[in-house]
């Protein structure tokens, strides 16, 4: 198979990466500023990839049975107020409003950084009886947290989520039901569909979000060696039913207080697509998540060129590919393949005079610029087996990145020099609190809590459990 010659109009990912990663943003219109600092406005393009990712969660969400519904955006103060550590935790970041309607407000109105506190309230209203448990809810949502150094899809000022609430009669079922989500919705999607691997874990006490008793988070490699954090599920204990009398009567008539879980993901996925997969050359999407599987471009205005692309796609169309024609003859065609490189489309098909006569097509690969010749009446099988080979690749060559970027260490010293480049995996026996304080000065974070073979520890004082160090987002 032959190579197709790359067009780059990128900075070098190796030369700067933040400004690569600005310019892709840019130039394969994902995404702007907004009029407000820190807010982003999410261009089509980008908001395709949006919906195809919700659209993949929300499958798996409702599999896990799952309801959704939508929640007010404001929250009264005094919701918030009620738990004192979660309204620790978020009060640096909310944004308050105190006047509506030309008058001040009774009380302030906290638009919403997330809603557990609305969701107890309401959820305590629900529920009276064991028979309502659990109740299983999650809502696609817009969130407020204000952000100091804002950067585009990372970390913004306002964002798009979605959000689990769940309420349980006993401990062991809520525990069960966050590692459900955390396993069988999140990791399955990072890994299926966003072909990403991801490290998957629970947080240390420093980490862990505000008013849980345990977190657990997926943690993905960029391609600069840093991590990001792209789902967490949260064991909320009992605190936010004590906050908000949440109680059932159990089947002798007693009053109980329910066990809650919370959990979420975000338009940060759209982010850790681009610096987890793209190149040089800008966005690299999995075939399962493409808005656009295949790009059929006509090379020159032509009658029997633009013939043959059009039966192409249709081709394509009835054999389940998202596809498109792209027959803007007029503009240049180099021109073309870059944008098209840009986007990140897994598969392209270039269609000339020369190839109607042939009767046979080049599909180029975007993941590795390889030219497969095939007929061009074979394409509608081709094509989706070739679509599964990309995405195969794509989670081989990131697990493979993951893998050699990840060293074991011995030493909090060793784990902060291996931070530098990748992950470092520490005994957490040898790195406990104190040198978790000390990594932190380098701008070094504990992401996560594993047993030895990568799995989530039941107990985090057990012998075994590592300590997987990095810079991060």
């Amino acid at each position: 198979m032959a190579t197709s010659r790359r067009r780059s109009v990128l900075t070098s990912r190796a030369d700067d990466f933040p400004r690569w990663y600005q310019e892709v943003l840019e130039k394969a219109q994902l995404a702007d500023n907004g009029p407000v600092r820190g807010t982003m406005v999410i261009r089509p393009y980008g908001y395709s990839l949006w919906e195809r990712i919700q659209s993949e969660i929300d499958a798996r969400i409702k599999r896990a049975g799952a309801e959704n519904v939508y929640l007010p955006l404001f929250i009264p103060e005094s919701y918030l107020k009620r738990e004192a550590e979660h309204v620790e935790g978020f009060s640096p970041e909310l944004a308050v409003v105190t006047h509506a309607g030309g008058k001040e407000l009774a009380e302030p109105l906290v638009v919403r950084p997330t809603s557990e506190t609305l969701f107890g309230e309401l959820m305590a209203k629900w529920i009276q009886s064991h028979r309502d448990l659990p109740l299983l809810l999650n809502q696609w949502a817009n969130v407020v947290r204000w952000e100091l150094r804002p950067r585009l899809f990372l970390r913004t000022s306002e964002f798009l989520w979605q959000e689990g609430h769940t309420a349980h009669t006993t401990y062991e079922d809520a525990a069960a039901y966050t590692r459900r989500i955390h396993l069988d919705v999140y990791r399955d999607f990072l890994r299926s569909v966003l072909a990403l691997p991801v490290l998957v874990g629970v947080k240390t006490a420093r980490e862990r979000f505000a008013g849980a008793i345990n977190t657990m988070t997926c943690e993905a490699m960029m391609g600069d060696g840093k991590s990001l954090q792209v789902a967490t599920s949260h064991e909320l204990g009992q605190n936010f039913a004590k906050a908000f009398d949440m109680t059932f009567s159990d089947a002798d008539g007693r009053r109980q207080l329910c066990w809650t879980t919370s959990w979420g993901s975000s338009t940060r996925l759209v982010g850790g697509l681009i610096m987890g997969h793209g190149d040089d050359s800008g966005l690299v999407v999995p075939p399962r998540l493409a808005p656009t599987q295949v790009v059929v471009l006509a090379v020159k205005d032509d009658a029997g060129v633009l013939a043959a692309a059009r039966e192409q796609c249709a081709q394509l169309d009835r054999a389940g590919v998202r596809v498109r024609v792209d027959d803007a003859v007029d503009r240049g065609f180099g021109r073309r393949v870059t944008d098209w490189e840009l986007k990140g489309v897994p598969l392209r098909i270039e269609i000339g005079p020369r190839d109607v006569e042939a009767g046979h097509l080049n599909l180029v690969r975007r993941d590795t610029g390889e030219r497969v010749p095939t007929e061009a009446a074979a394409t509608g099988q081709a094509v989706p087996k070739l679509l599964e080979t990309i995405q195969n690749d794509l989670l081989t060559t990131a697990a493979a990145q993951l893998a050699s970027r990840t060293v074991q260490t011995e030493s909090i010293e060793e784990a902060r020099e291996a931070a530098q480049t990748g992950f470092a995996r520490i005994p957490w026996r040898i790195l406990g609190g104190e040198g978790e304080k000390s990594l932190a000065t380098d701008a070094i974070t504990v992401r996560c809590l594993q047993t030895a073979d990568g799995q989530i520890p039941p107990d985090t004082s057990a012998d075994d459990v590592m300590a997987v160090v990095g810079r991060s987002y």
